[in-house]
């Protein structure tokens, strides 16, 4: 019963909570912040999943009111006064293009399309810009990750060397619990690097389409304001 005692209390705890409170400070260091870096990156996995779903029901709703045969100046009267994004946001810049070139005498159709092309390419490339915002962080951490948690491990089996050679021992019960804090600095690494890319991946593909679609619908919306620009110009000018 003593021997059973004796071994039981010589038996190095290996829990996760006894490995992280026996590393060095460089390596919890290392830890906590791959941890701080894997909840960041559910918040912002958490944050697009809900947004990219919000801009997908927006994005639907706009189009099914926009082709509803709903007048154009009826359109913009409703949405001119409340903050837009996506479609609305795109719709919104050209009307106001639109309308602040024919209160000032617009002449020149070229001219006026090539303004109102200018309005919706710079909102777009806005609201693109939101769409990505955010996953450069993702990028970063996916990448990153995995080597910061190398260089705890590094850092923690020259440690546990160096305690190894202090203690002239070579007995597994030595070595082991210094390679386990050591190698779970690897495994935090990839906890957080893991997640991260393939967050980034999918996010980045849903980004590219909700761009498309955004794009699409500014080509689709300038070929109809182009048509109406001839329809109010060409009189006018013919009359001149």
């Amino acid at each position: 019963m003593e021997q059973v005692a004796l071994a039981a209390a010589t038996t190095p705890d290996i829990t996760l909570w006894s490995l992280f409170m026996q590393a060095g400070l460089v390596v919890k260091l290392v830890m906590l912040g791959l941890l701080a870096a894997s909840v960041w990156t559910w918040a912002i996995v958490i944050d697009k999943y809900l947004s990219y779903a919000r801009a997908r029901r927006q994005f639907d709703h706009f189009e099914q009111v926009f082709w509803s045969g709903q007048s154009l100046e009826e359109l913009y009267r409703t949405l001119s006064e409340r903050t837009n994004t996506g479609l609305g946001a795109i719709f919104v810049a050209a009307m106001r293009e639109w309308k602040k070139s024919f209160e000032r005498g617009a002449r020149s159709p070229i001219g006026l399309q090539m303004r109102i092309d200018r309005a919706m390419d710079v909102t777009l490339a806005r609201e693109s810009e939101h769409l990505i915002a955010r996953l450069g962080s993702l990028a970063t951490i996916g990448s990153a990750g995995p080597f910061i948690g190398l260089f705890g491990t590094v850092v923690g089996i020259m440690t546990s060397f160096q305690a190894i050679a202090g203690s002239k021992s070579t007995n597994l019960a030595v070595v082991a619990p210094g390679i386990a804090e050591a190698l779970l600095a690897t495994a935090i690494g990839l906890v957080a690097a893991i997640p991260a890319v393939i967050a980034y991946n999918k996010f980045s593909a849903d980004a590219g389409k909700l761009s498309a679609r955004m794009e699409g619908f500014a080509d689709e919306f300038s070929a109809i304001l182009s048509r109406q620009i001839d329809e109010k110009l060409q009189p006018r000018q013919a009359a001149q």
